[in-house]
């Protein structure tokens, strides 16, 4: 019985201490994205005192269409590099968080594994085919886990990738756009 209460008291600190590494997580991460959004909001505010004067300054409507095509681009290149400081955010912490869960899901297989192996010892004569039946199920759960973790890494690759070629896909986009607008001013 002294073995066993020891073994839940330890149990129970290691779930604790998951916990407090979940919790650790998730305020590291609100930390940054409230940084993030206070530097942006700050950046935000910069730009729109400076093209606001910049706009006062104009003398004509080509000087305006002008401007508006230069102000265009840093600012969807500055909207981009928030989503994407957004997505790194959280896919950082979800990573954090998946190893958590892992860490914590392959200490119970230990614990589990330990108190069949003990049960199994002691166990009535028979009850062999229970054990392994047991044994068998927590091996296909294993399998199941691995499997569904090595496919949620896979769409996660997949979703970054996608992320990364979506901006510089926006970013090219504005840029050939502004460089036409430009031409196209010249030309007139």
């Amino acid at each position: 019985m002294f073995n066993a209460t020891e073994q839940f008291a330890s149990t129970n600190k290691a779930n604790v201490e998951a916990l407090l590494n979940l919790a650790n997580t998730a305020f590291a991460s609100a930390e940054r994205f409230a940084a993030l959004n206070l530097n942006t909001a700050r950046s935000l505010l910069e730009d729109s005192v400076a093209n606001t004067k910049a706009i006062l300054g104009v003398k004509d409507i080509q000087e305006l269409v002008a401007l508006q095509t230069t102000l265009a681009q840093p600012s969807v290149e500055k909207a981009v590099a928030y989503s994407r400081s957004l997505y790194e955010i959280a896919a950082q912490t979800q990573e954090e968080i998946s190893k958590i869960v892992e860490a914590q899901f392959t200490e119970a297989n230990k614990t589990v594994a330990t108190a069949l192996d003990k049960a199994s010892k002691n166990a009535p004569a028979g009850s062999d085919v229970a054990v392994a039946a047991v044994k068998s199920a927590i091996a296909a759960a294993n399998s199941a886990y691995d499997s569904i973790s090595k496919a949620a890494k896979q769409v996660a690759e997949i979703a970054e990738a996608n992320v990364a070629a979506a901006t510089n896909a926006t970013v090219k986009a504005v840029g050939t756009a502004s460089t036409a607008a430009a031409k196209g001013r010249k030309a007139a």
